[in-house]
């Protein structure tokens, strides 16, 4: 990466960013759903949203697969009608447990940026 590059830095940034807080996002679309949901809608959601994904649908598979891993997502396949079957996601109770903390986690750790960018840290 070149030294002077900002749009290089940033793209890194971004990346580095992104991690953690698309699964975040992820469990809340899910905890918000009245039914579960396969990734395209997901992808939607987050789009609709301008989201942590938006335009990156290929990103979300991994992802959800992760958090399936962990337990705190649920899928089951369906056949469809115009295609493939389709994987849909549910949130798990361990999965709202984990998306209390993460998002208290989350704003405690927005709140003391916010505070440093600004320059009112107490």
């Amino acid at each position: 990466m070149a030294m002077n590059d900002p749009d290089a830095y940033l793209k890194k940034f971004q990346k580095e960013l992104s991690a953690g807080t698309v699964s975040l996002a992820l469990l809340a679309v899910l905890a918000q759903a009245d039914a579960p949901l396969y990734g395209y809608l997901i992808a939607k959601r987050l789009e609709r949203l301008d989201g942590v994904l938006s335009g990156k649908q290929s990103a979300l598979y991994p992802v959800l697969r992760n958090l399936e891993g962990a337990g705190l997502l649920q899928s089951h396949v369906e056949p469809s009608a115009s295609g493939p079957p389709r994987r849909y996601y549910r949130i798990t109770e361990t999965g709202r447990d984990c998306l209390r903390a993460w998002t208290a986690a989350w704003r405690a750790t927005r709140d003391s940026v916010d505070s440093v960018l600004e320059g009112t840290h107490s």
